[in-house]
């Protein structure tokens, strides 16, 4: 029973990286941080990158983290046998992206959440907030149903941030979208953008 206690009295942050390995690495060491804090954590994976991590690290790796654990979640290649995930080496990312704009993968995120705040378990504290890539907007959806506060993280380095910033900028001054084919065949694309502060031309 003084194990449960325990454990009920930690945070539990549920971390949910975009799928591609740079979010993947960049939530992992943010994830590592948070535990060596005192966070209880679940990490959520495709089942894909899932799998190559275990292929990578070995069938054991994850196992004996304590208030470490991972998850796996459906990715969309739903119906495929699993040594499909053994032969293939990259995923469909256009697929992927579909999934994730869409809220394909909400069902699927909510189902582990729901597991992990089953008044039965008695290993893993309730669920108390959701860490999630910031390019992840179905995990909004999952934190607002089942009121649980949310934190984005975005891993882009803050050159691309201070860029994604400028895309109104952009528009606003015709430079985006393209007007037509021809932009890309004159020398539009070499266009120089020497007003974003603080990002030389």
């Amino acid at each position: 029973m003084e194990s449960k206690a325990k454990a009920c009295s930690k945070v539990h942050a549920v971390c949910i990286p975009n799928p591609f390995q740079s979010h993947i690495k960049a939530m992992l060491q943010s994830a590592k941080l948070l535990h060596h804090k005192g966070f209880h954590i679940t990490f959520v994976n495709t089942e894909f990158n899932h799998r190559w991590f275990l292929k990578s690290r070995g069938h054991h790796s994850l196992d004996g983290l304590p208030n470490f654990r991972f998850e796996a979640i459906p990715d969309g290649r739903d119906g495929l046998p699993a040594s499909s995930y053994e032969s293939s080496s990259t995923q469909d990312m256009y697929s992927l992206c579909e999934n994730i704009i869409n809220d394909v993968l909400l069902q699927p995120f909510l189902d582990p959440l729901a597991k992990l705040n089953d008044s039965s378990n008695n290993v893993n504290p309730a669920v108390s907030c959701i860490i999630s890539d910031g390019f992840m907007a179905f995990t909004i959806t999952a934190a607002q149903r089942l009121a649980l506060p949310i934190a984005l993280f975005f891993t882009i380095s803050a050159c691309s941030f201070k860029g994604l910033k400028q895309f109104q900028t952009l528009k606003e001054k015709g430079l985006f979208p393209l007007k037509d084919e021809s932009c890309l065949k004159n020398e539009y694309l070499d266009s120089v953008i020497d007003w974003i502060p603080g990002m030389a031309a």
